[in-house]
């Protein structure tokens, strides 16, 4: 009996770690506002791309990474833009993190 619980324990343990880790590479799209976390935020040394999503009274930072990303720095490194994106979450060091597979800019809703 002892054996059966492990067993059920262990199992339901693994089935909701793998649901973690697909949540976390799950391909999302959201729009916000996008800058340079090191010209804007004034929170890097370097040049990095940034969005900014605001959800009610939080905000939440993503850092955005990939070429994509890369291509798009010059569009926002002079002044922030809303953008839509595409690209899979991830989290390293406390800071949430985008992998971008798609990015443009859009007309802000008034």
């Amino acid at each position: 009996m002892k054996t059966l619980f492990k067993f059920a324990a262990v199992a339901a343990l693994s089935v909701g770690l793998t649901a973690f880790a697909a949540k976390e590479g799950k391909e999302v799209s959201l729009t916000g506002e996008a800058k340079c976390a090191k010209c804007a935020l004034h929170k890097s040394d370097e040049c990095q791309n940034v969005i900014e999503v605001k959800k009610g009274e939080k905000t939440t930072v993503y850092y955005l990474k990939g070429k994509a990303s890369d291509k798009f720095h010059g569009d926002i490194c002079k002044g922030p833009k809303d953008v839509a994106l595409k690209g899979e979450v991830s989290e390293v060091d406390g800071k949430k993190w985008i992998a971008v597979s798609e990015i443009k800019t859009v007309e802000k809703a008034k």
